[in-house]
């Protein structure tokens, strides 16, 4: 048995990253993750996989349908799915293993296995092996994030043809008809991963529109955007049934009162994720989850019991893992006796389609329902020479400051390096910035980035290039 100031449990984005800061603070701490490997969903199946796919398609796409455009030509193009999962596994391998170095520099211990509570201040770890060790903390920290929801009545996974996005990432083949349950992020992604392969992909989503969450003109802008590319939408769609059927699966849905039924190969179930904390020994320590699996936390993230902290996905919050890493350092300060803080208004979500989605803040729709008043400044890709450049000149950048005071409420992007784009954004909001404090910032020229410095003109309705 060995003592701790505080112990992870998770060794995901918060967990590894609270772990470390923990370290750095000078406390005793240690990290319990049964997977096998530190990174959690993201690194292992969720973000980093799932990008490094999106990075070969696209390069494979870009070849065949985009270079021609800039003077280059092939006379023989093919693609690898072997050596495109090869190198997604590598990249993962290498990250993980460098989260096991970082432990080793903060002076981590890594406790590989499955934590279960005996009471508030004792953990006991079922190892892979199947021995058993206990291990006390004065603080411990639930990170251990979530997992694809299953709709077992109607499509249950398979593990082969019914999928969740774990599985989406390891096929040895490119489906012929992939059918995806749900237009959200991790639909449109791994469905614009096995599209630009040359899969037929079609999307059924309950909800009037792609990307619920977003802001309204983005979700109108991404669909169409999918559409052209080759992506088939049916809104406003209940799925009823998907089920083996001979070599393939069989989808039935239902619109308008009206079915329909889809034969396909493969069928990505994208319809969200739930929180894990199944098996804990929550029950042993007087902690209740909700029905969600969620843990209610005070605002220094604190469960019912004061000295176990919960962060990360098994919180509210959007499921994201930036998000966690905040709050896995947040409560490592706090442990530690430090002011830890995270600004959730200021936290990006980004969708890495082609062209990428990023947002920070407020929608539009939000603003209408909270009664805000604001104005709107917003620039086309297309106005930008820098994206001309590219050949990549979808898309905009919309920028929502407050109409009394300027201070930016929301920012919203499609287009080229969204992604990379939206930090400006956030570190604006972080800083109480207005859309004038962007519009009279010197941006360097050409880049992607004037499109920012223009939308932030044009809240005020002084866009100089457009």
């Amino acid at each position: 048995m060995a003592a701790f100031d505080v112990i992870f449990i998770g060794g995901g984005p918060a967990g590894y990253t609270g772990a470390n800061r923990a370290g750095q603070l000078g406390l005793s701490v240690a990290c319990v993750e049964f997977r096998g490997t530190l990174g959690g969903t993201c690194l292992n199946v969720g973000c980093i996989p799932s990008k490094a796919l999106l990075q070969s398609s696209e390069n494979f796409y870009h070849a065949k349908h985009k270079a021609a455009e800039h003077g280059i030509k092939f006379t023989k193009l093919e693609f690898d799915v072997a050596q495109m999962l090869k190198r997604k596994e590598g990249i993962v391998s290498g990250l993980t293993k460098g989260i096991e170095g970082l432990f080793k520099k903060n002076k981590v211990t890594y406790i590989k296995g499955k934590g279960t509570f005996v009471n508030a201040n004792t953990v006991k770890v079922v190892a892979m092996d199947g021995s058993i060790e206990e291990h006390t903390a004065k603080s411990f920290v639930l990170c251990t994030g979530s997992i694809p929801v299953e709709l077992r009545s109607i499509a249950p996974f398979d593990g082969k043809d019914i999928v969740s996005s774990t599985e989406s990432l390891c096929f040895e083949k490119v489906p012929d008809h992939l059918v995806v349950i749900g237009a959200g992020v991790i639909g449109l992604e791994m469905g614009s991963v096995w599209l630009r392969l040359g899969s037929k992909v079609t999307v059924i989503e309950a909800m009037d529109r792609a990307l619920p969450p977003m802001d309204g003109a983005v979700s109108a802008e991404m669909k169409k955007i999918m559409e052209k590319q080759g992506m088939l939408f049916h809104l406003n769609t209940k799925l009823t049934k998907a089920e083996k059927s001979g070599k393939g699966v069989k989808v039935t849905a239902e619109k308008d009162g009206q079915a329909m039924t889809i034969d396909c190969d493969k069928v990505l179930v994208a319809v969200g994720r739930r929180a894990y904390t199944d098996g804990l020994g929550l029950e042993n320590v007087g902690i209740a989850a909700r029905r969600d699996g969620k843990l209610d936390v005070n605002k220094h993230y604190q469960t019912s019991v004061p000295n176990i902290y919960a962060v990360g996905d098994v919180i509210d919050g959007p499921m994201l893992a930036h998000k966690a890493d905040e709050e896995g350092v947040a409560v490592a300060e706090l442990i530690a006796g430090k002011s830890g803080h995270v600004n959730y208004m200021a936290i990006p979500n980004v969708v890495y389609t082609w062209p990428e989605v990023a947002s920070v803040g407020l929608t539009e729709e939000e603003l209408k329902a909270k009664g805000i008043e604001y104005k709107v400044g917003k620039i086309p890709f297309m106005a930008n020479g820098r994206a001309r450049a590219f050949g990549e000149t979808d898309g905009f950048v919309k920028i929502i400051a407050d109409a009394k005071t300027d201070r930016i409420l929301g920012g919203h992007i499609i287009g080229p390096n969204a992604s990379e784009l939206i930090a400006e954004l956030v570190i604006a909001m972080e800083f109480s910035a207005s859309a004038e404090d962007i519009a009279r910032s010197s941006h360097a020229h050409p880049t992607l980035a004037e499109v920012m410095k223009e939308a932030a003109l044009a809240v005020d309705k002084r866009a100089l290039n457009f």
